[in-house]
């Protein structure tokens, strides 16, 4: 057992000083005056001067790798466990992305089986950009249903120059055997969208949406972010759909893209409910940059721990309050995603704890109760980091 003695607990709502009890695996306690159980090796640590969070979750990174868009050299490597930990990210959702041709959702899907055995919680999309996208069983539903670890499908690309440009039906329907496979799995169900930036980029969601019984809720477009024109569409879309703003690009691209921290800021100026905004990092994704004449001119790849940076600047640099910038990488994530146990401090959760101290550096990292970092230094960096 460990017992967190009197951190500024934000859960993420803030919860003032309390105690944090952590048995095994889960969460057992929060509140005052708490003390070690009777009988059970205790470890207590001091918080005063720290503040707990819930393990940041990011919803969209790249685990086994992505890109390849300048040729079989550009193609990125897998993540680490280490690009997680150095990033306070405790939970990933793992997809595929624009190579749905030369590498495959059983990649990916024991990329994170890997994960989880290395100690941290992760789940992927099912699918890659194409539609007929990859699967596993060769129905996007059958992998919902039968896998464990797939949630959704993903990321499907729409209004891009490297989409299979799908059907208003065809993403119809690739969105009800995602809600009727999440139904029979107890998933989420959810389809992860790539947002290009052609002219009017959620015309195919709404249309989607208004031409049949689904609901903006089963969409998550991501990339909203990307250029002016696309986030001013996204602070209308957000108003009724979810919207997820990319962190790892930024700095790269600084004269085209929002920068995230400023992104949130403005959509709950624009009347977003804050429910409804997620941040993710892309991660380990390919970054390309194409000419006018759509000739591959540069490339770089992001990092996770892009949300925690972002975060942090939505505190010093917007000048929120920690409880009202934080839903979007914990709370906001579980809630959509349908992530069981994560998101949240509170009793009988799981037990994915990051605690800062004043100067927002990671003092302790705990990931389903176990230590990944302590006392400043990492302790589990991955098998091969």
């Amino acid at each position: 057992m460990i017992l967190f003695k009197g951190c500024r607990v934000y859960a993420p709502e803030f919860l003032g000083e309390q105690d944090v009890l952590v048995a095994g695996s889960r969460i057992a306690a929060v509140g005052e005056g708490l003390q070690p159980a009777g009988g059970c090796a205790t470890t207590v640590v001091e918080g005063r001067g720290l503040r707990l969070l819930p393990g940041l979750i990011d919803s969209h990174v790249h685990i086994a790798g992505a890109g390849g868009e300048g040729g079989p050299a550009t193609r990125t490597p897998e993540m680490r466990l280490l690009d997680m930990v150095e990033g306070g990210i405790t939970t990933v959702i793992g997809c595929l992305g624009t190579d749905g041709l030369t590498r495959s959702v059983a990649s990916v899907l024991m990329k994170a089986k890997g994960l989880r055995q290395e100690g941290v919680s992760a789940w992927i999309y099912t699918g890659a950009y194409q539609v007929p996208t990859p699967t596993l069983f060769g129905d996007a539903g059958k992998d919902l249903a039968l896998v464990d670890e797939v949630i959704g499908v993903g990321e499907i690309a729409i209004a891009d120059h490297r989409s299979s440009s799908p059907s208003v039906d065809e993403l119809i329907r690739l969105a009800k055997l995602a809600r009727v496979g999440g139904m029979i799995g107890g998933k989420a169900g959810i389809v992860n969208i790539h947002l290009g930036d052609a002219p009017e980029p959620f015309s195919l969601l709404i249309a989607a949406v208004r031409q049949s019984e689904l609901r903006f809720s089963q969409f998550l477009p991501t990339h909203c972010n990307r250029t002016r024109a696309v986030f001013e569409a996204a602070k209308q879309y957000g108003r009724e759909g979810f919207v997820d703003i990319t962190a790892s690009s930024y700095p790269y691209y600084p004269d085209e893209e929002i920068k995230p921290s400023a992104c949130l800021r403005e959509l709950l100026a624009a009347g977003v409910p804050l429910e409804h905004i997620t941040f993710s990092s892309d991660g380990c994704g390919s970054l390309p940059v194409f000419n006018a004449k759509g000739e591959l001119q540069s490339l770089a790849t992001g990092k996770p721990k892009a949300i925690f940076n972002e975060l942090i600047d939505c505190v010093r640099l917007e000048k929120m309050p920690l409880e009202k910038a934080l839903p979007v990488v914990t709370a906001n994530v579980a809630a959509i995603l349908k992530l069981p146990g994560k998101g949240r401090v509170a009793a009988g959760l799981d037990a994915d704890l990051l605690l800062l101290d004043g100067e927002d550096r990671i003092r302790h990292l705990l990931a389903n109760g176990r230590w990944l970092i302590r006392d400043g230094e990492i302790v589990q960096r991955g098998t091969f980091a």
